[in-house]
């Protein structure tokens, strides 16, 4: 159908918050969509609450993870242009319109990808951090992009095709990474726009935004090292971050070093390294004073520099064990 906008929603135990996802898909203001949520063997409440809206329902007999529930959601789409969220997202009103409208103005072999909202549905201080922090990254090279995210985004259903979709055979997530970068290999332009927003619920504890943290950097170190793109300056993945942690673990080694031998000196380049740091890394720390003033800006400041590395450190580390171990696995053919 002319104009059609599939919405593909991968679900897997998302019952808690499907329901304002499906509630905020469904009030798009564009006027030629359709719905579609993959239930991918879910456990918990999630088929009652999709029963209760208008959506088309494709349900996978085992799990598949959120690679395998997009391609079986695209297989059922009927439209001629998927647009991918996720389960935890809440569509603004004109989202679909801001995503079919650029996708049309891009021209032939062009994917479109939007962000997050600054602020989160919720107000707990890491979700309100992650937010802004995925917001800043994404955005700032805008229209360029190293990759376009599944929480929004928009492709040409016979693009889409012609790529044979999601890797399922990929690590647990980065599916949309790969996905991005292939299609760029193949001559495709990756498109930001960072007015096409979806509104994340995180319900981050200072628990749950380390152990992501640290689940991102493990597998985005994997891929990264078997791609030989380690230092690119790729979304959340940016340079920024990478000085980041190599400052804290300048600093932590400095620090360790004069511990052990009690050498006053050895502490005398901290505070260059911190001016430094801070400098490279003033583009998101004015995102945090506009996100959410000045006191916000002051403390998500704070995390950022000293807590956030140890998780993206500790990722690092176990995504290079990974990567090692993968390798010996498939006999050095990499």
């Amino acid at each position: 159908m002319d104009n059609l906008v599939s919405v593909i929603i991968p679900n897997f135990n998302g019952g808690n918050t499907l329901g304002k996802c499906l509630e905020a898909a469904l009030t798009s203001r564009y006027d030629n969509f359709e719905v579609i949520v993959v239930d991918d063997d879910s456990q918990d409440n999630s088929l009652a609450v999709i029963a209760q809206y208008p959506c088309r329902l494709v349900r996978l007999a085992q799990h598949g993870g959120a690679a395998v529930a997009r391609n079986k959601g695209a297989e059922q789409a009927r439209g001629n242009t998927f647009f991918f969220t996720d389960a935890d997202c809440l569509m603004r009103d004109d989202t679909l319109a801001l995503a079919a409208g650029s996708l049309a103005s891009a021209g032939p072999g062009a994917i479109v990808g939007g962000t997050y909202t600054v602020a989160p549905y919720d107000r707990r201080f890491c979700s309100r951090f992650q937010s802004a922090f995925i917001n800043y990254f994404e955005a700032k090279q805008a229209p360029a992009a190293d990759y376009l995210a599944t929480h929004a985004l928009a492709v040409k259903a016979h693009l889409f095709r012609n790529h044979h979709g999601f890797a399922e055979d990929l690590l647990p997530i980065l599916e949309d990474v790969e996905f991005s970068h292939r299609l760029r290999r193949a001559g495709c332009r990756l498109i930001m726009n960072p007015a096409i927003q979806v509104q994340h619920i995180f319900e981050y504890s200072l628990f749950r935004s380390l152990r992501n943290a640290f689940v991102k950097s493990k597998y985005w170190t994997c891929y990264a090292i078997a791609n030989r793109d380690l230092l690119a300056d790729s979304g959340t993945a940016s340079v920024e971050l990478k000085i980041n942690v190599c400052a804290w673990s300048l600093s932590g080694l400095l620090l360790l070093s004069y511990a052990m031998g009690g050498e006053v000196s050895l502490l005398a380049a901290m505070p260059w390294i911190l001016a430094f740091n801070l400098y490279v890394n003033r583009g998101l720390l004015l995102a945090f004073q506009r996100a959410e003033g000045l006191g916000f800006a002051v403390l998500a400041t704070v995390y950022y520099l000293l807590l956030y590395p140890v998780a993206v450190v500790a990722g690092a580390l176990t995504g290079t064990v990974l990567y090692l171990r993968n390798l010996a696995q498939s006999g050095g053919q990499r």
